[in-house]
């Protein structure tokens, strides 16, 4: 989503203010933003907030990936390594295959790619 050089808190700022029944130009003025930008800002969702970008449950934590780096160091097998993370042995296994193999394994790198 392009943010029109907004920054975070200015970005709430639109939103509760649209929210709140505020015209786009008291919004635009009230952050000295250009008021085309504040309506391509909500042009863009349909005036709908999208929700915030978050991490599913289903993927590996930085924790985990630190844990499962360890146990690849130790030359523990996969099945070792996901019992101890209460993870499936193919999830381990994907893991690991999708980010470089066993030797080349970087819990930072693979947390950064996901």
């Amino acid at each position: 989503m392009r943010t029109y050089g907004m920054s975070e808190k200015q970005q709430d700022a639109v939103w509760l203010g649209f929210h709140a029944g505020e015209s786009i130009n008291s919004i635009a003025k009230g952050l000295l933003l250009p008021s085309h930008h504040v309506r391509r800002y909500l042009g863009q969702t349909g005036g709908i907030r999208p929700a915030p970008l978050g991490r599913s449950s289903r993927q590996l934590s930085a924790a985990e990936r630190d844990e499962l780096s360890r146990g690849l160091v130790l030359g523990e097998s996969f099945r070792v390594i996901a019992e101890r993370l209460g993870r499936s042995h193919t999830t381990v296994s994907r893991e690991v295959a999708r980010n470089g193999g066993r030797e080349s394994y970087r819990a930072h790198a693979a947390d950064q790619a996901a």
